[in-house]
């Protein structure tokens, strides 16, 4: 039996539809079944239930973006840095492995060299480089918490977008904001991911951290200019001047936007779809809830 955790949000309903998929048995335990954030009911329940493998996919991000977290940090806090750690203290204690949703947005730009941050690189958007939003904050100090734990695999997801009409998806955002800021940013679609992240328990990858994004990145402006060729959208899009305006006219708090390596995931045999292939596919595929 597999135990989710946040399995009512929008990556652990595509956990449950991959589960479903699969034929697999599993749970998703909801907090007001069971107060998973105490570590020792959690740990009981464990030891009682004995699942092959836990997935947590809980976690904070605001509604309807990351602003909203600058204004509920206490849940951010909690959700982002305090239920991994106890979750990680109720497993170790069972003797359970799993895996924890975590984020590439703990990243801005690219690396010194040019290319993608990778998995061992330090976070240069965090509370210790003194320059994020209080969400990327919040999961750069999720994956210091976690950080020595044996049997945990970290899943980077960046991004989400798949082919349904959804206010969570990436391409919806898109097609709904007045205007937007161009950037370049490595992303993940939705259902590739967390099959992904399966994949890692399944076949028996080495436990450890994956930036778990599809290979290359695009610009907000690719992505602007695929919607419109693929007629799913047919606005013009505006765009602000710099990011200079964007803070000023739009947003509460600064953006994570960068380009991540994702080729340890492949190194171990697990590949995604080119980025934009996988934003083409699910332009094709566009419908609603």
């Amino acid at each position: 039996m597999i135990l989710l955790l946040g399995g009512s949000g929008y990556v652990g309903h595509a956990f449950q539809q991959l589960f479903a998929r699969l034929g697999l048995e599993y749970r998703n335990l909801a907090r007001q079944e069971l107060d998973y954030a105490d570590p020792r009911r959690l740990a009981d329940f464990l030891a009682d239930a004995r699942p092959e493998f836990v997935v947590n996919a809980a976690g904070y991000t605001g509604k309807p973006n990351v602003d909203a977290c600058e204004d509920d940090k206490a849940n951010t806090l909690f959700g982002n840095a305090v239920l991994p750690g106890n979750i990680r203290a109720a497993c170790e204690r069972a003797g359970v492995p799993w895996g924890h949703v975590s984020s590439g947005c703990i990243y801005s730009g690219r690396r010194a060299d040019g290319g993608g941050f990778k998995e061992e690189d330090f976070p240069n958007f965090s509370f210790r480089s003194n320059r994020c939003s209080f969400y990327s904050g919040t999961k750069a100090l999720g994956e210091e918490i976690l950080a020595g734990a044996e049997n945990l695999y970290v899943w980077r997801l960046r991004i989400p977008f798949n082919e349904i009409d959804s206010p969570r998806n990436y391409l919806t955002k898109l097609m709904r904001y007045a205007r937007l800021l161009d950037a370049e940013n490595s992303i993940s679609q939705l259902d590739e991911f967390v099959a992904a992240c399966f994949a890692c328990w399944q076949q028996r990858v080495p436990f450890g951290t994956y930036n778990v994004t599809n290979p290359g990145f695009v610009t907000t402006r690719e992505v602007a200019a695929m919607i419109r060729a693929s007629g799913v959208c047919k606005k013009e899009f505006e765009f602000f001047s710099d990011e200079t305006e964007f803070m000023a006219k739009a947003a509460k708090t600064l953006r994570s936007n960068c380009v991540m390596d994702s080729s340890k995931l492949a190194s171990v045999g697990i590949e995604l779809t080119e980025v934009h292939a996988a934003v083409e596919r699910a332009l094709r595929e566009w419908r609603s809830e």
